[in-house]
């Protein structure tokens, strides 16, 4: 529900915009509420967002009320009566690339249309108050020429989503829901439902429960924001022609895309004098030795910092200790790869992919069953392995890539005129882009829960902690409390400890 909009002193634009307030004249067939499970999560991530420094909208208030909805969250069958909650979103602009849409023509598979096909003219006014309103540079230089200015205009829009995702994927952020109502025109996160930091880090890591063919997963993302662009261009004929936007796309995102998330990772690794070519490599190589290892994505970047670089240094073996023990268990690896499917079912998939391969084509099992059989595979391997040899294992896989890092970071030192200098700007620009405190999922469920019961303190905690989430060198007296109070486990822990293993059964939709 759109409330209006609050120009500011200095030229800013606020939209204030109510996210279940009940039906409007627009709403579908549901109740336009919100509950309170969700709104916590939407209100606590787009605020650590925000202070991780990825574009986002933000949230001005979180409300409550005793009145209550009936949910399915899991779509089970098991409904259940919830709070009503409202939150208070607040952005520039809530304009989406599926704005755009509703001028679609007649779809050739469901023929389904736009609600406004046909009527340009509603188009170039949606353009013409986008373009003026929130790129006035652009419209400014390119006042005489339509096309060049809708052309300028679309470059910046993929430069600026681009490095949205670059951002997201640099911290570990998995959306959930990449549909083109989902992508915000300005380059914003925006929506926030099913989403999900990485715990240890999985490419193929599905944060929402309902997504069954992994296509929103977090190695995708990137390439479904380059799809959603694609849909935008083609929203946007002929006010820009097709042919312009998609060379625009072309030559532009992936370049912005890889340009800015090298630039964060070298940061992330303290890489501070000079750019390397091969710093691709060592980041690949990095990412592959956490996922053989199941190493915890935020932590171990953020104990990278400590590394000791001298050869010899004697806190070599400590530091190799404190990284294996955010690698994973074998308890955890055995419930991360458990099958999800009875044997008895998938034996009748693979059956029928023999006996009527055709109609296993048809349907859209092929992906969900390779998936499956990948589990059973690592279930039976790691039901072989012991602790001690999964020990073995990692420290071998890490010693390989330190080796790797500690022959750039040397070279990163040959550039430096004072070895003691660059040490500690290395180690200032690493916290200044490894976060201490995420939003995990368990961490907000703890909050949740608390809040159903009446208990809005712990949510106001994560929220503070939250708000500073990058290592404060000046020590406890100025960092957020850093202990969570009992969790659902019983047990009290560190907020940038790894996750309990009760969190990897959590299920979002």
């Amino acid at each position: 529900m759109y409330l209006g909009e609050v120009c500011t002193a200095t030229g800013e634009r606020w939209e204030l915009q109510l996210k279940g307030a009940g039906p409007t004249p627009f709403s579908r067939q549901a109740d336009g509420r919100k509950v309170l499970r969700s709104s916590i999560r939407e209100f606590l991530c787009s605020e650590a967002m925000f202070h991780l420094g990825v574009p986002t909208t933000r949230a001005g208030a979180c409300v409550t009320s005793e009145s209550t909805v009936v949910r399915d969250v899991f779509y089970d069958g098991n409904p259940k009566y919830e709070q009503c909650t409202v939150v208070l979103r607040i952005a520039s602009t809530f304009i989406r690339f599926g704005s755009f849409e509703i001028f679609k023509s007649a779809d050739e598979h469901t023929g389904r249309a736009g609600p406004s096909v046909g009527r340009n003219d509603i188009r170039v006014q949606l353009l013409d108050y986008v373009i003026s309103s929130f790129y006035p540079e652009i419209q400014a230089a390119h006042a005489s020429d339509r096309v060049q200015r809708n052309a300028a205009f679309f470059r910046e829009v993929t430069r600026r989503t681009a490095w949205m995702v670059a951002e997201w994927q640099c911290v570990g952020f998995c959306h959930g829901v990449l549909n083109t109502d989902n992508m915000s025109i300005l380059g914003l996160t925006i929506d926030y439902g099913p989403f999900g930091f990485l715990d240890r880090y999985d490419p193929d890591h599905v944060c929402n429960a309902s997504d069954n063919t992994g296509r929103y997963a977090y190695s995708k993302q990137p390439e479904v924001c380059k799809w959603n662009l694609q849909k935008l261009a083609e929203a946007l004929q002929p006010e820009l022609p097709l042919e312009l936007g998609e060379a625009i796309l072309a030559e532009e995102f992936d370049v912005e895309f890889q340009r800015h998330y090298m630039e964060k990772m070298r940061r992330k690794l303290g890489l501070v004098q000079v750019e390397l070519e091969e710093d691709r490599a060592l980041v690949s190589k990095l990412l592959e030795t956490m996922h053989l290892t199941g190493a915890d994505f935020t932590n171990t970047f953020f104990l990278l910092s400590s590394f000791p670089v001298e050869l010899e240094s004697p806190g070599l073996a400590e530091f190799l200790a404190r990284l294996m023990e955010q690698c994973a268990s074998l308890e955890e690896l055995r419930l991360a790869f458990r099958p999800q499917m009875d044997p008895r079912q998938l034996s009748m998939m693979l059956m029928l992919a023999q006996s009527n391969p055709q109609l296993f084509a048809l349907m859209g099992t092929r992906a969900g069953i390779a998936r499956e059989l990948e589990r059973v595979e690592q279930q039976s391997r790691l039901e072989q392995l012991s602790m001690a040899e999964l020990q073995s294992r990692n420290q071998g896989h890490w010693a390989d890539w330190l080796q790797a890092y500690r022959a750039r970071l040397d070279k990163d030192l040959e550039g430096a005129g004072d070895a003691t200098a660059w040490q500690a700007e290395r180690v200032r620009v690493m916290h200044a882009n490894n976060p201490k405190y995420v939003l995990r999922n368990y961490i907000a469920q703890n909050a949740i829960e608390a809040a159903e019961r009446g208990d809005f303190s712990e949510v106001r905690r994560v929220l503070k902690l939250l708000e500073n989430p990058y290592h404060c060198e000046a020590g406890a007296a100025t960092d957020p409390e850093a202990t969570e109070a009992d969790g659902a486990d019983g047990r009290q822990r560190s907020y940038s400890s790894k996750p309990p293993l009760w969190a990897a059964e959590l299920c979002v939709t």
